[in-house]
């Protein structure tokens, strides 16, 4: 009895870090990047249906701080999701994953709401990964 009951702990073990360990090691995909301004602003990164279906996006921030107020996802058959983001990101730094709605889907674009504080360097990046 208690060989049984070792023999289903390990293999859900095993099984619990398979599945981990896909996750973990998907890679995340370049989908976009834009340098945005040194104001309140909106932009967009268009994706298209040929970069595939993702299940999960985030953003990363290069050269300056920014802060990110709102995202609208935008899916390749006319929905939107909304995501409120509201976090400031220092030029390094990245977003929460965004899990998708609905799971794995096409993209059509992303547009982001933010802010930068103004500065005489270089104007921030924000690059959008998808996996």
């Amino acid at each position: 009895m208690r060989e049984s009951y070792l023999w289903w702990l390990a293999v859900v073990v095993l099984v619990g870090a398979g599945c981990a360990t896909a996750q973990a090691g998907e890679t995340w995909k370049l989908l976009g990047q834009r340098a945005v301004e040194h104001q309140l602003d909106r932009d967009e990164i268009v994706v298209g249906a040929d970069e595939g279906r993702f299940h999960q996006l985030h953003l990363r921030v290069r050269s300056a701080p920014v802060t990110l107020r709102d995202v609208k996802v935008h899916f390749a058959d006319g929905s939107v999701q909304d995501v409120a983001i509201r976090k400031h990101i220092p030029a390094g730094g990245e977003s929460r994953v965004i899990d998708l709605a609905g799971g794995e889907r096409g993209l059509q674009k992303v547009v982001f709401w933010y802010d930068t504080p103004r500065r005489r360097s270089g104007r921030a990046v924000v690059e959008l990964y998808g996996r």
